[in-house]
């Protein structure tokens, strides 16, 4: 039971860390320690040792004492860290001092059994509920058993909690931020927004220039090509592009959502909505077209028409998950930033070149968050179909 004890407050430790919560890892660290240490004492005085029971009364009192008195030391400063955090936190290092006390009650050879008999059924209850609210909170992302607020607060001034920003950063749930983007975008200027897969840099196809800007904002190649969002399978259906039933279908099976296909090229592209930046978007003869899964960015591109997409990351380096990602790499590049917390994936979408699907079917160019079996599965769905 004490091995077990001790592992589980270790392991605690462990996961608070690997979640950054440095409070909580130090003070459930230092929880194992004192747990193992108080266990492992009380063994040892009462397991027979050299056929003679372990005497921590007879002269030897000096280590433990000093140790006890340590461990109280150091859990007086979690108990004042702890009420900066939350209640139950709070009440568990102060269970802690308590066992702490009986500690060095016991060192002292003055420990009466219902004193711990209590603390320890205290520490029991405490462990029982914050473990099951910890777990049930986090298994339903909300507040279901609550944790108490944090009694210390420490209050900063408005200029310490109103750090500038490279760009504009309005939320996404806003209607008023979303107009914000959209005006940025119709005046040519290149914002990050949220997609369904990871965050990416839009701007606007009536703007060479502003998808020019994309290119040296990225410091992307430019023989990669840059790919179109439109909101909706109908805004194609409207410009009438050459498109077989096959592909039609295909399209339809794989619209709205992480895919994105690769079409021949056209002066229909012209009637969607692509203007200006019909030479910058795609190659000489073929066109990405995508259309989002994810209402904010769909209404975006309502308020703007077509938008000339690539993910928001410095070639070569990995996705933005968070807006505050996009912020911190590139924001003083961009006019403005569409922060809608964390992406839905963390890779960017699946690519299929459906240029020759009539002759010889599809091929993926680029595997995403769409595995290229399922994409596989809807072909030969649709084919068979």
């Amino acid at each position: 039971l004490i091995l077990i004890g001790g592992f589980v407050q270790l392991l605690a430790g462990f996961l608070a860390f690997r979640k950054y919560d440095h409070l909580g890892g130090a003070a459930f660290l230092t929880f194992s320690a004192l747990w193992s240490s108080y266990g492992a004492t009380k063994v040892l005085c009462a397991a027979p040792v050299s056929g003679h029971l372990l005497d921590i009364g007879a002269g030897n009192t000096e280590g433990f004492t000093a140790g006890s008195i340590a461990f109280l030391v150091l859990n007086a400063f979690l108990i004042i860290l702890a009420s900066s955090f939350n209640v139950v936190l709070l009440c568990l290092t102060l269970a802690m001092e308590l066992l702490t006390i009986c500690f060095l009650l016991f060192t002292l050879e003055n420990l009466p059994l219902p004193f711990e008999i209590v603390v320890l059924s205290i520490l029991s209850v405490i462990c029982f509920y914050g473990a099951a609210a910890s777990l049930t909170n986090c298994m339903f992302g909300k507040d279901l058993l609550m944790m108490g607020p944090p009694l210390l607060t420490v209050q900063s001034s408005k200029k310490d909690r109103e750090d500038p920003l490279p760009c504009v950063c309005p939320k996404s749930h806003l209607t008023s931020g979303l107009r914000t983007i959209a005006e940025l975008l119709n005046t040519g200027a290149v914002c990050g927004v949220p997609t369904d897969t990871v965050y990416a840099l839009a701007a606007s196809c009536k703007h060479p220039e502003a998808i020019e800007k994309v290119y040296r904002i990225k410091d992307r190649p430019q023989e990669k090509p840059i790919c179109i969002f439109i909101s909706n399978l109908e805004q194609l259906r409207a410009a009438a592009p050459p498109i077989s039933p096959l592909l039609w279908e295909f399209m339809e099976n794989v619209y709205p959502g992480g895919i994105g296909c690769i079409i021949q090229k056209g002066e229909w592209l012209k009637k969607l909505g692509v203007g200006a930046g019909y030479s910058r978007v795609g190659t000489q003869d073929s066109i990405m077209i995508r259309v989002p899964d994810l209402t904010v960015l769909v209404h975006l591109i309502d308020m703007t028409g077509p938008l000339a997409i690539t993910s928001a990351n410095p070639s070569g380096e990995v996705d933005s998950t968070h807006h505050d990602m996009v912020i911190s790499r590139l924001g003083h590049k961009l006019e403005g930033v569409l922060c809608d917390g964390d992406s839905d994936e963390v890779v960017a979408s699946t690519v299929v070149n459906c240029t020759k699907i009539d002759e010889s079917g599809i091929t993926i160019v680029r595997e995403g968050c769409i595995p290229a079996g399922k994409v596989m599965q809807i072909f030969e769905r649709v084919k068979n179909k």
